[in-house]
């Protein structure tokens, strides 16, 4: 039976409404979305600008974004270290072949994308460096095998981690900082005292809150994954990945003994665990307490070390890892200014009394969820910015009782959603999957869409019920 051409459904009509949606944001963001680096720019204007607006010198406030070009250099590099440790593990044979064993798991795009963004989400909240760095090469695999999957809506969804849970994991810089004396800025020990994880992490309302937000990802990822008619296939951007070697190289040198000898390596990693095993025992405030972020890199660079055995191999997966930092080591200190701005001059004092001032305990959760997202945009940072935000934040909260472990919460769960269009933690990703952040911001777009409403309410919502508890001095 023939069908009328009139009554005959176009292709993108027949997608679901949330996948319609997707398509076209990400029609429009392969258009228009800039360079990562453009992001850091703008930045670095619109932060003078406001400066400028409150009152601020010009010349001081250039002076301060100048000065403190280069003070996030530590940081920088722990950043790097992280992106550079989730590689190497990701990278090793073990996990490849978990990597090749899930991918045979869905049969069709839809279930490839939710698959991702389900693996996406979890392992965030192990390590947001391991999250994309997996999830993008599974998203690898997958492209291979399933035909009519829209490359870019699973590269999007390898990235939905590091935009909606991660900071609610063990990779919070925020949490693992304020319940450590010892690495906490005394200014701000004097304000908050510590924050054990029980009050952070592990307060039943943040499990709930994480839950709904993975729960929320994955089902937009899913009703969003278009059908094979109008997918972007990983063909039609021309991208092809070489099989990996399966044979051993051989030594040619005997020089090479050593770089084939897994002699060293256990050697070396022997020595790391003894002392890892140490910093979790004598850990004054228990072993979640030593989880900083130079424990968490080296016991990840201490698997990557067992895990390819041999130096050689090692030392391969790292120069492998090294083009993925390129984005966070030049655009760190370009964030660095205007974190110098806004703490170099007197824009911290001034946004910290207007936050006090328009605040109360009933909008508290509200404000200081929408404030902190507002600033990701700025300074796309869990820790730096945490010491940014926590000075005036925790006064605040203290004047409205609110509880200084939800605040944390707040911070950690609201930050991370600009990093859904903000693409600087995209870099390492795009380097694996040789996509620009055009080409899957508008499907993480579409995420911000629907998880900042579901955000702000858990967070005000909580921050209303849950019992003030006063400072632990």
């Amino acid at each position: 039976m023939n069908v009328p051409a009139s009554t005959k459904t176009p292709p993108e009509i027949a997608e679901g409404r949330v996948a319609r949606w997707g398509l076209a944001l990400a029609d429009w963001s392969e258009k228009w979305f800039p360079d990562p680096l453009v992001f850091a720019f703008l930045g670095v204007v619109i932060v003078f600008l406001i400066a400028l607006l409150t009152g601020e010198r010009p010349g001081e406030v250039a002076i301060q974004a100048g000065k403190n070009f280069w003070t996030l250099v530590p940081f920088t590099m722990q950043m790097a270290m992280v992106i550079v440790g989730g590689y190497v593990v990701a990278s090793t044979a073990l996990v490849q072949r978990a990597i090749v064993a899930l991918a045979a798991i869905p049969k069709t795009p839809r279930g490839a994308i939710t698959l991702v963004a389900t693996f996406a989400t979890l392992t965030s909240l192990i390590s947001w460096g391991f999250s994309p760095i997996f999830s993008g090469f599974l998203t690898r695999e997958l492209a291979k095998r399933i035909k009519g999957l829209d490359y870019r809506a699973c590269g999007a969804a390898s990235y939905l981690g590091t935009g909606s849970v991660w900071a609610m994991g063990l990779s919070s810089s925020a949490a693992m900082l304020m319940a450590t004396k010892s690495a906490m800025p005394a200014s701000l020990f004097a304000i908050s005292g510590l924050i054990p994880l029980t009050q952070t992490l592990l307060l039943w309302q943040s499990v709930v809150t994480t839950g709904l937000v993975i729960c929320s990802t994955v089902l937009v990822a899913y009703l969003s994954a278009p059908s094979a008619r109008n997918a972007r296939t990983i063909e039609s951007y021309g991208i092809s990945f070489e099989q990996p070697k399966t044979e051993q190289e051989v030594r040619t040198r005997p020089g090479e003994w050593l770089e084939f000898s897994p002699l060293l390596t256990i050697l070396v990693a022997a020595m790391l665990i003894w002392y890892l095993v140490n910093v979790f025992q004598t850990s004054e405030r228990g072993a979640l307490a030593a989880l900083d972020l130079n424990t968490y890199n080296l016991i990840f660079v201490t698997v990557a070390l067992l895990l390819h055995w041999r130096p050689k191999n090692f030392l391969k997966s790292v120069a492998d890892a090294i083009p993925a930092t390129g984005g966070v080591l030049i655009q760190f200190p370009f964030y660095a200014m205007i974190f110098g701005m806004i703490t170099g001059t007197g824009l911290s004092e001034k946004i910290a009394g207007l936050f006090v001032s328009i605040s109360s305990h009933e909008t508290y959760g509200l404000l200081a969820a929408a404030y902190s997202a507002v600033l990701g945009l700025f300074i796309p940072s869990g820790g730096s910015k945490w010491i940014v935000e926590a000075p005036y934040v925790l006064q605040a909260a203290i004047a409205h009782q609110v509880h200084l472990g939800w605040v944390v919460q707040i911070y950690n769960i609201a930050e991370a959603l600009p990093n859904l269009i903000n693409p600087f933690w995209m870099l390492p990703l795009l380097g694996i999957l040789k996509l620009r952040a055009r080409d899957l911001v508008g499907y993480t777009a579409l995420q911000l869409v629907v998880n900042a409403p579901l955000v702000m309410f858990l967070c005000w919502w909580f921050a209303r019920s849950i019992p003030f508890v006063p400072p632990m001095k």
